[in-house]
């Protein structure tokens, strides 16, 4: 059946920050100058905002370029950081450390606690009365190209297919969204950022790209103990001193808080459970009054890039550009990058309008993208802070603290040296018999929580008869090596309970069980998978996690 089709001058896949910093700046541009530029936003989320996921506190001053008036028109930025902390913690015990040794990257004046995914809601309403087309619930799943392999738009997926790849009653053929220019704001780890990556190369001269998970709880605080507008980070325990990983601490407006754990992928023992060290932390001594006689309302994880400068693939490609989070633009000593994404999709915003109005037709590469963003603050901040996260991998908690101290309060980011990332992270398992196990304690309920339970709060759901969108190059793989070798860690980095070893009654013939109703997108399996036997594709559209207020 053939595909019916809509033409665009420019499509993006993805309204997060830099999908719809691109697509708001796009129709500011034809507006101001009277030439018409059509922008289509697809997002697979059955809403925008469904799928987004951060902390967050928000730098806004790329949101300060782009829309200067936003506190006027009502942007949910209502909680502007007030009171900061940053803790080392021991297992029993706890250091603060004061604001001003921290590095200026690590201060957050002026910066404003938000949910991110409200933000994003907020910054859909600007793009459509701006006259761009969002079109929600719609998974772009194939790249389109033509005879000499440019980009030339991307199509949806097609819909009511059942697991046994057969049609169903509800079977709706996807849509082809044909453009001059496709801008890819997929997030971290997304699936067509992936395949063309790979298809052009993007990577070569590059470090590997690293990464880290963050798990996200949302809580409402008794009133007595919430503050809005404070928060709290920590490094340390319940991480050893080997191990990239942090907390933070945010309270928002009406009594809501967001607690969160982040640990870096290229973790070494295969027992860890980035889920259960979020639950860990919550016991400490130091953090657990706060918590005490509140209610957890909310959860979700997201992979995020960490890589830096360094790992920033080449950003364009014949017919389309990376943007945002599917580049990678976090700044990890700042612990944010949603300034860093909307910038970059508004300079690409800028690189294509000024293509477009001078006839391009998208063969040509949108080199002025990339050379505008080397001469932007992005790179400048991202330059400064590019040997700190290869820092800590290098030398640990205190060798890497020790080290961002010098690099970046001392010599202000401007070392004549840049550290590499030697590694991708799904080499760095070592065997199960070289770890030790870790005795996570049995959640209470109260404070802490199991997967089942948090993937509940998280709102996903997907269709059940579709087929799997986890998809294993080699079935065998699970247990004749992960299992075999690493005691099966998917069942352990994936923060939903999707990955199950399943065995008869006498404990014989293990199986792997992909409990694919749960995945809420974290993309996590993607990239820790040892042998990189897992591939994370699209399932339907509007599937997944439907996070409120995250």
């Amino acid at each position: 059946m053939d595909r019916e089709f809509m033409e665009y001058d420019v499509v993006i896949v993805g309204a997060g920050p830099a999908g719809l910093a691109a697509a708001i700046r796009l129709r500011q541009l034809s507006a101001e100058s009277g030439e018409e530029v059509s922008v289509c936003v697809l997002e697979k989320g059955s809403e925008v905002g469904a799928h987004i996921l951060s902390g967050a506190v928000l730098e806004p001053r790329a949101l300060n370029e782009l829309i200067p008036d936003w506190q006027d028109r009502g942007a949910p930025l209502n909680s502007p950081v007030t009171d900061e902390h940053f803790l080392f913690l021991t297992e029993k015990g706890s250091r603060e450390v004061p604001v001003w040794a921290l590095p200026p990257q690590m201060q957050n004046h002026g910066n404003y606690i938000v949910s991110l995914g409200n933000v994003c809601r907020w910054l859909g309403e600007q793009a459509e009365a701006l006259g761009a087309e969002i079109y929600p619930g719609f998974a772009a799943s194939e790249l389109l190209a033509d005879d000499s392999g440019r980009i030339t738009g991307v199509a949806t997926g097609d819909m009511g297919i059942g697991k046994d790849g057969e049609a169903k009653d509800s079977f709706q053929r996807g849509m082809e969204l044909r453009a001059k220019y496709s801008f890819f704001a997929e997030g971290c780890r997304g699936s067509l950022s992936k395949q063309l990556t790979e298809r052009f190369r993007l990577r070569a001269g590059r470090n590997p790209q690293t990464y880290g998970i963050g798990l996200k709880e949302l809580w409402e605080l008794d009133p007595s103990k919430h503050k809005q507008g404070k928060i709290v980070h920590s490094a340390g325990w319940p991480m050893d001193f080997k191990t990239w990983g942090g907390s933070f601490i945010y309270h928002l407006e009406d009594n809501l808080c967001a607690v969160g754990f982040v640990v870096g992928l290229d973790y070494e023992n295969p027992y860890l459970s980035p889920f259960d060290e979020l639950q860990r932390f919550k016991t400490h001594p130091a953090i657990r009054g706060q918590f005490e006689g509140g209610r957890r309302i909310a959860y979700g994880a997201r992979a995020l890039n960490e890589g830096g400068l360094q790992s920033i693939p080449k950003l364009t490609f014949p017919g389309g550009a990376l943007i945002g989070c599917s580049a990678g633009f976090l700044n990890v000593p700042k612990i944010k990058g949603s300034h860093n994404a909307m910038k970059s999709g508004m300079l690409a915003a800028e690189a294509v309008f000024e293509a477009l109005r001078n006839g391009a037709d998208g063969s040509a590469e949108l080199v002025a993208y990339p050379k505008a963003l080397e001469a932007s603050w992005v790179y400048e901040e991202l330059r400064a802070a590019r040997n700190f996260r290869p820092a800590f991998a290098r030398w640990g908690l205190i060798g890497g603290s020790l080290y961002g101290g010098l690099d970046l309060k001392l010599l202000g980011g401007r070392a004549p040296w840049t550290l590499n990332h030697g590694h991708e992270d799904h080499s760095r398992l070592k065997h199960a018999s070289e770890a030790p196990k870790i005795d996570y304690p049995k959640p209470d309920g109260v404070l802490t929580f199991d997967k089942n339970s948090s993937v509940f709060l998280s709102n996903t759901n997907h269709e059940e008869d579709q087929p799997v969108h986890l998809r294993l190059t080699d079935q065998s793989v699970a247990v004749d090596h992960n299992l075999a070798l690493y005691d099966a860690p998917e069942q352990r980095y994936c923060p939903a309970g999707v990955y199950e070893i399943l065995r008869d009654d006498d404990g014989r013939n293990p199986r792997l069980q992909i409990n694919a109703q749960n995945c809420v997108h974290c993309k996590t399996c993607d990239i820790k998978d040892p042998t990189q036997n897992i591939n994370w594709v699209t399932p339907e559209g509007g599937g997944g996690p439907n996070y409120p207020n995250m």
